[in-house]
């Protein structure tokens, strides 16, 4: 399974967590639905920042104090090739 795939079934799960924590809240189980609307927020939060926090880096070197390594390997996503760099400084 690739990682967009696994994103969008995380995203389903919070869905469906969250809809599920509403059922339940109108069923008047409020702490149950507290405790699984907190749990699905904290997967959806989690995903958001994880999309925003760990973007790839173009097709540049990450800044000024970074030096790149001999060290390349093949991406199996993307297929490119993927150079390695160090913090320097």
């Amino acid at each position: 399974m690739n990682r967009s795939a696994l994103r969008a079934a995380l995203y389903g799960l919070g869905g469906l967590s969250i809809a599920g924590a509403v059922v339940l809240a109108l069923l008047g189980c409020g702490p149950a639905a507290l405790g699984l609307a907190g749990w699905a927020l904290v997967l959806v939060v989690g995903l958001m920042i994880e999309r925003w926090r760990y973007q790839p880096l173009a097709e540049r070197s990450p800044g000024p104090d970074w030096a790149a390594t001999d060290e390349r390997f093949v991406d199996s996503e993307t297929g490119k090739l993927v150079t390695v760099y160090y913090q320097s400084g």
